[in-house]
Parts: C-alpha cells; structure tokens; sequence
C-alpha cells in the first residue's frame, strides 16, 4: 500500500486523483487549508489522513506541520492545488503577483522542502501538476504563466538534485480542463462556461498514475495533456 499526500484534493483534478487512489487501496494524506476543510475530506475520503496548513502563506508551512504527525513515509507527493487571476500586467498589481506565486511556487517549493526526508524515505515520486501555461504565455495570463513558468524550473531542479536518492520527479501540463479553476477562467475572459468542450478531470487523473505507475528504473520527466478537437 502506497502513502500519497495530495494538495487540491477538494475539486477538479485532485478529487479524481483521490478517488483512484483510495479505490485502489492506498493510504491518502490530504492537504486542507484549515480544519474546517480537513473535516469536509475525511467525510469524503473516508480513511483519509488530513495535513493543515494554508498553501496562500508558505512561510508558515513549516509551523503548521511542526504541530502536526507525519506519515514516516511519503511514496507520492503530488502537487495539485493552485490558483489563477487573470489580468494584463499593466493592470496586476503586487497582490495579485505575490498572491499567485505564493500558492503556485513557493508553497509547492516549501512543502517538498518539508517532506523530502520522507519522499527520500521511499525512494518516492513528487509530481507537480503545471499548466500549458508552464510552457507559453498568452496575455492576460502572465502572474499564472510566470508561476507556472517557476514551477517547472523547480521541477526540473529537483529532480537533478534528487537522482541519487532515487527520487522520481515529473511534471504534468494539462491543457484546458473542465474543473471550477476553469469555470473561474471563462468568468475573467469574459466567456460562456461550457464543461463538454474541455478534458475531464478523470482523464488528467489517469495521465498523472500512469506517471506514478511506471516501474522504478525509468521516470517520466514532463507529460503534456490536450483535449481532442
């Protein structure tokens, strides 16, 4: 039985993620950002193990889970929270800047800092789940682009750095998929919202346990997604 800690398992992709894995018997640790939330995933999640701490404010990260118990062992850890702001930059103030790289690099960055030792403790897997726009801007899109952009670079760091603790690290870049996060989207561009032109959320779960699945020896390092048509 395999320990994954999910962030982002309240929506979208990390709930189809969850859902595979705790149907498949492994054991879940699942970020919340506060207790209340916490509580909404045990409901949901059954058996499910609950980590607290608030992905907006990364520098107490390493508080929060001071206070906490710790799986010994972390096979994954898997990135999957995030949030987005359009706007031009012309217009983004600091805020939305620090607000966005804060939940979309820096957490991510910290939490792997944290729970390395247990990921080194399995030979583990850390896999962040980006964004086509890890890959190119387009405008209007330049606070999530650059985190995106961030967040890539972190991965590819990492797994340089972790080779030889036989730590797997990939990156997923989904292309548009049919989650709130993509609601939201549609709300800022201004567009109709229509969830059957996009991928299901199920499909992108299914890119990121084939990622995890591979046997040891061989890794997948980046992995892009698209919808059809």
């Amino acid at each position: 039985m395999a320990t994954h800690v999910i962030t982002g398992a309240g929506s979208g992709i990390g709930t189809a993620v969850a859902e595979r894995l705790a149907a498949r018997g492994d054991e879940l640790w699942l970020w919340a950002r506060d207790a209340g939330r916490a509580g909404e995933l045990r409901d949901r999640f059954p058996g499910a193990r609950t980590l607290v701490g608030d992905l907006a404010e990364p520098a107490r990260l390493s508080w929060a889970l001071g206070h906490q118990t710790l799986p010994d062992r972390v096979d994954s850890l898997l990135h999957i929270a995030g949030v987005v702001d359009l706007g031009t930059v012309g217009d983004l103030t600091p805020k939305v800047w620090q607000a966005t790289l804060a939940a979309n690099l820096v957490a991510p960055a910290e939490l792997t800092r944290l729970l390395l030792p247990q990921v080194r403790a399995a030979r583990g897997h850390v896999l962040f789940v980006n964004s086509g726009a890890g890959l190119r801007a387009h405008a209007q899109w330049g606070a999530y682009a650059a985190s995106k952009h961030g967040l890539k670079a972190l991965a590819d760091a990492l797994r340089a750095e972790e080779a030889g603790h036989g730590v797997r690290v990939t990156t997923v870049y989904p292309g548009r998929t049919a989650t709130p996060m993509q609601a939201k989207v549609h709300q800022q561009e201004g567009k109709e919202y229509d969830p059957d032109r996009w991928m299901t959320p199920g499909s992108v779960a299914t890119t990121i346990l084939t990622a995890l699945d591979l046997p040891h020896g061989a890794e997948i390092t980046d992995l892009s997604v698209r919808p059809t048509g």
